[in-house]
């Protein structure tokens, strides 16, 4: 049962923040490096979640050497302001206290390059996880499914002991692979219907109700 795992490991763009001004801001500085214009910033929220270079190839049709290069550019922008332009969504601090005060060890397993998710944790004072797993800036490990593999190995914990959380079907599928159930929040950029195609083991539509599907109380899960 999802309620027994001992481990939570959690995604953190569109699960724990939301990045959308940050994230959008730092692709339209790199599109414009390609003389690219987008009038709606909204059409870019495709971008959180999956990893960049893959957005970048299916969204504009970038080869993969342009793709890199537009990584590149929206790093500029990223780690100098883009990346405290999001905000933590309310009802997480107490989601994280709460799992804490139960007992659970908490993992972030991000396909964010891991030294910008521990600045973002630090920033926000998100301090009660015990590990912090994300991607390398060489794109060597980016995969959600490698992400959460070296987020196991690194935690010393097996994939039966564990749980994902995460708001898009990358996580999902990941979580799938290492063979993790995954719980996809309705509250971030995945709709309901991405989560349970991709297999979502259960569905929550708020923090507080992903508290209660994670510490098995009555409530929390959606249909």
């Amino acid at each position: 049962m999802i309620s027994d795992a001992e481990s939570v490991l959690f995604d953190l763009d569109g699960t724990l923040t939301d990045p959308f001004e940050g994230i959008t801001n730092s692709i339209v500085h790199a599109l414009r490096y390609f003389g690219i214009e987008v009038a709606d910033r909204r059409e870019l929220a495709c971008f959180i979640g999956p990893p960049l270079v893959e957005s970048f190839r299916l969204r504009f049709g970038f080869s993969e050497a342009e793709a890199c290069r537009a990584v590149a550019h929206y790093r500029e922008y990223y780690a100098a302001r883009g990346i405290f332009e999001n905000t933590v969504y309310d009802g997480i601090p107490q989601l994280l206290d709460a799992l804490k005060a139960a007992g659970r060890r908490l993992i972030l397993a991000t396909s964010k390059p891991e030294v910008f998710a521990e600045r973002i944790l630090a920033h926000f004072s998100l301090t009660q996880f015990d590990v912090v797993a994300g991607a390398t800036l060489d794109s060597s490990r980016v995969e959600k499914a490698d992400v959460i593999a070296y987020a196991l190995e690194k935690a010393g914990i097996g994939a039966e002991h564990a749980v994902m959380v995460g708001d898009r079907k990358h996580d999902v599928l990941g979580a799938r692979a290492n063979e993790i159930p995954c719980v996809g929040v309705l509250y971030g950029y995945g709709s309901r219907e991405e989560l349970t195609a991709a297999g979502a083991a259960a569905l929550a539509r708020s923090p507080q109700a992903l508290a209660d599907v994670l510490l098995g109380r009555s409530g929390g899960a959606e249909e």
